[in-house]
């Protein structure tokens, strides 16, 4: 009887002093790496990859625990690293919202149809349990929507969602672009006899986002209003083509404007 006592009392004493040792959180910190490396490899239930997110690089690329990269699709951030493009409006934000996110936890990843990008970064939406990240960006305005072929299969939430991000002025869309889309407006309404008078193959979006990003032989191009293809040209997004809202929005997202636009 004693020398159980004896063992519980030095058992006591050792978990103590660890606890003083390490911190007050080291059994906290054993616990969460245990969980994290017994779901690497696994698949959830809707048979996506689980992995761990070790450190954010910015507001739309992650590093995961195993050294791999992935960018999230359908939608960017501004840019915080780029040599050319330095950071950008609402870039940092977009960063550390990320991080809030996923940093140091269990994501799920899943795939559309690409598996790498150029640069060798997974392409992948991810997921903490039943949110995708991705689109929460979107919707909270620190992304915009951008889908690129093939991989578009949540191409139309992502709009509604930079939509909705949009109208209610949230984020980047209160920071950067409130001046812009007062400009945007009055040349909207100088250009509407335009849009109006134009032929039946021309579309014509609300919102304010009359800029028509197109995809052709020549890349990828802008036409607005008063360029003379304008008219003739249709969007298909289900081939990602899209509307902006500004020229600059259009030209950060990489295209180019039209040859033959004033």
């Amino acid at each position: 009887m004693k020398s159980d006592k004896l063992s519980s009392l030095l058992i006591v004493l050792l978990l103590v002093g660890v606890t003083i040792l390490f911190g007050g959180d080291f059994f906290g910190r054993e616990l969460k790496t245990y969980q994290q490396n017994k779901v690497l490899g696994t698949q959830d239930e809707r048979g996506f990859e689980q992995a761990v997110v070790k450190r954010v690089i910015d507001g739309d690329t992650v590093e995961l625990s195993d050294g791999r990269k992935v960018r999230y699709i359908g939608m960017d951030t501004p840019e915080t690293k780029h040599p050319n493009k330095g950071v950008e409006c609402f870039g940092v934000e977009a960063s550390n919202f990320n991080k809030d996110l996923v940093e140091g936890k269990i994501v799920q990843l899943e795939k559309d149809v690409s598996e790498t990008d150029r640069y060798g970064r997974l392409l992948r939406y991810v997921w903490i349990e039943d949110r995708q990240v991705n689109k929460v960006l979107v919707s909270e305005g620190y992304a915009f929507a951008r889908s690129y072929p093939p991989d578009i299969s949540y191409q139309d939430e992502f709009r509604e969602a930079e939509k909705f991000a949009r109208e209610n002025n949230k984020g980047l869309w209160a920071e950067c672009y409130a001046e812009e889309r007062e400009k945007l407006n009055q040349y909207i309404q100088e250009v509407d006899q335009k849009i109006q008078g134009a032929s039946d193959q021309t579309q014509v979006v609300g919102e304010g986002c009359v800029i028509k990003g197109n995809i052709s032989d020549n890349g990828q191009l802008y036409h607005f209003p008063e360029c003379p293809s304008y008219s003739k040209t249709v969007i298909s997004e289900s081939n990602g083509e899209r509307w902006f809202c500004s020229v600059k929005e259009a030209e950060q997202a990489g295209w180019t404007k039209a040859g033959n636009c004033p």
